[in-house]
């Protein structure tokens, strides 16, 4: 098969909407909109007036428990006579240390994130004939449709791969001879079919999209059997196989950190909401992927690579803590970047003292700094992950351990590895489909139950009002 060829013309001005202009046609719509911008927050008492856990947290910001899981363990604190009490983090896939996968995958210098989606589907690790039958199911559905191919690029066009991702999946549907099957054969399939298609999906729509601002044709190499997901997304991204060994086994690290993290988070529990509605597995995962583009959620590694930047252009000697500590201290008090007070890449929902993913990510991430000169940008972000605990306690008050996650250093990864920060979320949900795969199949097969939790009312009954009666406030 020749190379995938896009063409493109020179980026014409679309006629885009506009909201905005549409909001003075009548001064009828003052209260729909100012009903909104007015709205009330509800206050705090009310919540526990009403015994809700808000975010479905508990009081002591734990998650409230929903369901029982084999797949993974987030552990971040123990329950000490039922106070959280901060402990070592330790994240573990089907009961393997993410860390003793990682690292083994390494030493053996063979490409581990198959294994890991395989474990975390199956529940077993596999054998060398299950992983190399397992990597021969997916190089086979990489292979796109032609037709597919065709009608990809021109209606997913958009500024967000993430949106190109969820309406590229939703698109498959259409594709499936039998898309609303959940017997376990097909959901097996469609799960193999996307863990094969999504680093494409989302490599070919970063360089489709850049060919059309560039006004020229996109080239995409077509797909390599023998390549795995890490070597895949290079491969795309470089147009051909202009990439070291070492820089595929770093992304590979990376994937595989990103593999799982348990059915709480919130695009994997998203995922399975949809699922135990019994609905088709395309809506389940097009739906994880909307939910982990938001910036409270896999978004934050955009926001994490920006605060960086930032602080690199207004710290002048990143060696000095003092100036550093400095200008953290104006980011957390709502003086600096975003003026949100929140400094990115510091804090997790679970993780106290440690972050697992973070602390292999780091070790990594140090070794490519050195190996790519750029020890100066990598000693920063340490830095900053040092400084910023003790800064954040004292703006805040508070006494709770704060650690960095893994969103301090991914973004220096990638940079490293030259891929372009509008991928950075994309490769976080390349790399999450396996974990959703399971819990998705997990929500189907081992609950069975559709999730339908409650909500307290808070209103009062009124009388109906007929409209000629009604004011025109």
């Amino acid at each position: 098969m020749e190379h995938m060829k896009f063409a493109y013309g020179p980026m014409k001005n679309r006629h885009l909407e506009d909201f905005a202009a549409k909001r003075h046609i009548g001064s009828d719509g003052e209260r729909l909109y100012h009903s909104l911008t007015n709205f009330e927050p509800y206050e705090e008492k009310l919540f526990a007036e009403h015994d809700v856990k808000r975010g479905l947290r508990n009081a002591d910001g734990s998650g409230v428990v929903a369901g029982l899981t084999r797949i993974c363990d987030v552990h971040g604190y123990k329950k000490v006579d039922g106070v959280a009490v901060p402990d070592e983090g330790r994240l573990t896939y089907r009961g393997y240390d993410v860390k003793d996968l990682v690292r083994n995958a390494q030493a053996e210098d063979r490409f581990g994130y198959e294994e890991v989606a395989y474990l975390l589907i199956t529940g077993f690790l596999p054998t060398k004939g299950e992983l190399y039958d397992f990597r021969q199911r997916i190089a086979d559905f990489r292979f796109l449709d032609r037709e597919y191919v065709y009608e990809f690029p021109m209606p997913t066009r958009s500024s967000s791969i993430m949106n190109v991702l969820q309406r590229a999946v939703l698109m498959l549907y259409a594709f499936d001879a039998n898309p609303d099957t959940t017997d376990p054969e097909h959901e097996i399939d469609v799960a193999a079919s996307l863990i094969a298609r999504l680093p494409r999906m989302a490599a070919i729509a970063h360089v489709a999209r850049l060919a059309e601002m560039e006004g020229r044709d996109a080239h995409v190499p077509s797909p390599v059997p023998s390549y795995s997901v890490a070597e895949t997304v290079l491969q795309v991204l470089r147009g051909g196989d202009d990439f070291t060994r070492d820089e595929a086994m770093m992304l590979d690290v990376m994937l595989m950190l990103h593999a799982e993290h348990g059915g709480g988070n919130n695009s994997t529990f998203a995922c399975r909401v949809l699922s135990s509605s019994a609905t088709d597995a395309y809506s389940a995962y097009a739906a994880a992927i909307g939910s982990l583009k938001g910036p409270r959620h896999g978004g934050a590694n955009a926001k994490v690579t920006a605060m960086q930047k930032d602080i690199m252009t207004h710290v002048a000697r990143w060696d000095n803590d003092d100036e550093l500590a400095c200008y953290l201290e104006k980011i957390a008090r709502k003086k600096a970047f975003d003026e949100t007070g929140l400094i990115y890449g510091m804090g997790h929902a679970v993780y106290t003292l440690s972050d697992p993913r973070a602390q292999i990510c780091k070790r990594y991430a140090a070794h490519l700094a050195a190996v790519k000169d750029l020890e100066p940008e990598y000693n920063l972000i340490a830095s900053i992950e040092r400084l910023a605990p003790e800064i954040i306690a004292n703006v805040r008050g508070t006494k709770k351990p704060i650690c960095a996650n893994i969103d301090m250093y991914t973004g220096l990864v990638y940079h490293m590895l030259g891929v372009p920060q509008d991928l950075y979320t994309p490769l976080f949900a390349v790399s999450r489909m396996a974990g959703w795969a399971a819990h998705r199949m997990e929500e189907l097969y081992g609950v069975n139950r559709i999730i339908r939790p409650a909500y307290v009312t808070v209103m009062d009954n009124k009388p109906y009002v007929p409209i000629a009666e009604r004011s025109e406030a």
